[in-house]
């Protein structure tokens, strides 16, 4: 039995109008409408309230129509892409902003006649930017390719 079938059964026997479901669900009567007659899907957090009206596991909601699990996957999937894009962002930008502020000491020094050392010893200054820079991107790259759309 497929998703919009099961959905329209277990409401009938519950003895439940479409606009009964849609204010408990917090949707509109036209979505549960297109649930049942297969012309779209609703999102995890739906399902995940249906599953608990109609006091049945995920999994039995999610198994009776494959691209029902599909479109769960792959929204799971655009889920995690910004946020893991994020992070190697976030890394990338660190290794640019200590790649500045080492640009910033070595002018300082060289025009300035100054003398300052930057803190935390040389190794940080002069490879950690490009660690930081190469790991961001590499990253980053692998997370795009990962999360390609199909």
């Amino acid at each position: 039995m497929v998703f919009g079938e099961k959905l329209k059964s277990v409401r009938k026997t519950r003895g439940w109008s479409q606009e009964e479901l849609a204010e408990k669900l917090f949707v509109s009567r036209q979505s549960v409408s297109k649930w049942e007659n297969g012309q779209n899907y609703p999102s995890i957090e739906v399902i995940i309230k249906l599953s608990d009206l109609f006091e049945v596991t995920i999994d039995e909601l999610l198994r009776t129509d494959e691209d029902l699990k599909e479109k769960v996957i792959k929204d799971s999937k655009q889920l995690a892409h910004p946020k893991l894009k994020f992070l190697f962002d976030v890394v990338f930008l660190l290794g640019v902003t200590l790649l500045i502020i080492k640009l910033g000491f070595l002018g300082l020094n060289k025009f300035a006649n100054l003398d300052s050392s930057l803190p935390g010893g040389k190794f940080l200054w002069n490879f950690g930017p490009l660690l930081f820079m190469v790991g961001g991107g590499i990253g980053a790259g692998i997370v795009k390719e990962r999360y390609k759309v199909e």
